[in-house]
């Protein structure tokens, strides 16, 4: 029987509000050895921010650390609910390009966070938590290779 995300998910996620800003969040981050940040209002999920979303929204952009969380974040992130089977994350991951899921409940809060690291340890997704990080790989490649 395949598992599903909310056994495979991370429930202690570190998160921030719309009044932390890109500093903040680059200590967060360090402190914890993360790259995904939710963004939370209460307990609902509002949006998510990345390491990439603070470098190339945030500092490339020329944006002090003071910018406030809201012009870096990804609002109305790809969510997952925590029913869902490894095997749906996986496939959302690859079709979607991305390597983490915020998890969320039918009214909206974050109950954790999937990486694709963690399909990557369990049994039988080994392959599929590959091949999607094999297509994410892949068009990260394509797109590095149209900047110059």
């Amino acid at each position: 029987m395949s598992k599903t995300v909310k056994e495979l998910m991370t429930s202690r996620c570190h998160t921030a509000t719309l009044l932390d800003n890109v500093y903040e969040l680059a200590v967060l981050m360090k402190k914890h050895g993360i790259g995904f940040v939710p963004i939370v209002e209460g307990e609902k999920l509002i949006g998510v921010v990345t390491d990439r979303d603070l470098v190339l929204r945030g500092y490339a952009a020329k944006h002090p650390g003071s910018t406030a969380v809201e012009d870096v974040m990804t609002p109305n992130p790809v969510t997952i609910r925590p029913e869902a089977s490894a095997e749906e994350a996986a496939e959302m991951m690859a079709s979607r390009q991305i390597r983490r899921l915020a998890v969320v409940d039918d009214s909206g809060k974050l109950a954790g966070v999937i990486a694709i690291g963690d399909l990557a340890v369990t049994d039988g997704f080994r392959r599929e938590a590959g091949s999607a990080l094999s297509e994410i790989s892949d068009a990260a490649a394509d797109q590095g290779s149209m900047i110059h």
